[in-house]
């Protein structure tokens, strides 16, 4: 991102996602639970703030709109196995899974499940090549 009249500025990275959720512990039990993030704030019982370590997750109650622009959300694993350990447990949770493990071209590994209140949940091994910038 170089010019002569742009200040050089470093990279961004994913500070936090935030969802709105109709039924709010069902989707805090299963990020807490199942996914075992930790709860690092509750400021009030509407409002909850989850963290792996390393990631921010907003949880908010309210009624989801129709069409949002959230996709799914990412969480990676260490390695390929894990994905399909994480599927296994996710199976034994009865957690809906929309996309059984598969090996992709650049060979990361993933599968999707859905949280309770139907936002689309990523599980990916992210192998060093695929994280990699893309010149040219």
């Amino acid at each position: 991102m170089s010019n002569n009249n742009a200040l050089e500025v470093a990279a961004v990275r994913l500070n936090h996602v935030a969802l709105v959720c109709a039924d709010l512990e069902a989707c805090e039990a299963f990020y807490v639970g199942v996914l075992g993030l930790a709860v690092v704030w509750r400021p009030d019982p509407d409002n909850v703030y989850l963290s792996s370590g390393s990631d921010n997750l907003a949880l908010h109650r309210g009624a989801p709109q129709p069409g949002g622009a959230l996709d799914h959300i990412g969480f990676a694993v260490a390695s390929a196995g894990d994905v399909d350990v994480w599927h296994e447990r996710l199976r034994a949770a009865r957690v809906r899974i929309t996309a059984a493990p598969r090996t992709h071209r650049d060979g990361s590994r993933s599968l999707y499940c859905q949280d309770p209140g139907g936002t689309l949940v990523q599980l990916i091994f992210l192998p060093p090549q695929a994280l990699k910038p893309v010149s040219g």
